[in-house]
Parts: structure tokens; sequence; C-alpha cells
């Protein structure tokens, strides 16, 4: 495995992780318009991670091989980790707000996100599906991608589906609250924009 190191006074950073069983390489602009350059072999995983972009004011970059031939399952989790490498290597915390959250409703499907850039990973994740697949994506995959995020960004991820019959829906709800979360917490703090958003003086 490789990685750069994060782009010198901005907040980007790219990084590539290569294993027998993936190729991923993610670059990411945390300070972004929300653009996307996605190919993954997955359709409907590309179709949510366009969510984080959008909602979440970032660019990415975001090219995927892997073993798609066996299942989706080691593809769709180490995007997740790199994805969250290349926001460990992309954010220095001192002056942001740290914590974020939102609530996101599509039609009956309500979902509600919150994060901590604390430095301590711990992923919490309700949610219940109204079914197993959509099309022939197994949402199951999603834990192992938030998993795989929160153990390398470091962070403290609450996912919560409140309602929702249709899966794509509850999917959807849950990309575009986590966006929404992370464009908040990673915002900087006009009011504390020198200081670490800690009492312990470090994060």
């Amino acid at each position: 495995m490789s990685e750069s190191a994060a782009l010198s006074g901005t907040r980007q950073a790219s990084v590539e992780r290569n294993t027998k069983e993936t190729q991923v390489a993610i670059s990411i602009d945390l300070d972004g318009s929300g653009q996307l350059e996605v190919d993954t072999g997955l359709p409907f995983l590309d179709h949510m991670l366009d969510q984080i972009a959008r909602h979440g004011l970032m660019n990415l970059s975001i090219k995927a091989k892997g073993d798609l031939e066996i299942d989706a399952h080691h593809t769709v989790e180490d995007i997740g980790i790199t994805l969250g490498q290349a926001f460990a290597k992309a954010l220095d915390k001192t002056g942001i707000r740290r914590y974020g959250h939102a609530y996101v409703p599509l039609d009956e499907a309500l979902s509600r996100v919150v994060i901590d850039f604390s430095g301590r990973p711990g992923l919490f994740y309700q949610v219940q599906f109204a079914k197993g697949t959509v099309g022939s994506f197994d949402v199951d995959l999603f834990h192992e991608f938030f998993q795989g995020f929160v153990n390398h960004a470091l962070v403290t991820l609450h996912i919560d589906n409140i309602r929702g019959k249709n899966a794509h829906h509850q999917i959807e709800t849950i990309f575009k609250a986590f966006g929404r979360a992370v464009r908040m917490a990673v915002e900087i703090d006009s009011r504390a924009s020198s200081v670490i958003p800690s009492t312990k003086g470090s994060l």
C-alpha cells in the first residue's frame, strides 16, 4: 500500500491502496464544490458516493478495481478504508467545528447521521433495511463501508434510519445525511479558527 502526503497548505489529499483483492485510488478536496469522478464497477455505490460529494461540498475522485467476480465485499470495504485514510490526511483539525449532524428525508424514509472527528473510531449503526438488496447490490455491505471509513478516519459515527419502506430511499437518506454531517463537522469555525476543538488541546 502506498499513500501520498496531504498537499501542503490545503485540505486535499490523495491515497492509493493496493492489495491482492483491490486497487483503490482516492483524491479529496474538502473545500470543493461537490464534484465527483467515480468508477468503482458498482453503479449503485457510485450513485451513493455522488451523494457524499454533492451534499458534503467536497470534490472526490474515486477509482477502484476489485475482485467483483467473487462479490462486492472487498471493493466496498476497501473504498471505505481508503476514503477514511484520505480524510485523515487532508484534515487539519485546528479550527474545525468537529461535530456535525443532519436529518435527511426522502419520501417515506428519514435518516439521522451524527459525526465527531474525535480521534476515536466508533460506529453505531441502527439500520433495518426493507429488503436485502437493491438490484443486485447487497445492502449489508454499507455497514462494511462505514466501518472501514470510521476505522481509518478515526471518527465516532452514529447512523440511524428512523423510518423507511424502500431500501433505496433508506440508503440514499443515509448517504445524503452523512455528506451534510461531514460538511458541518469539517467547516472552519470563524470564532475559534486557531484552536483545537477539545479541552485536551489535541484530537
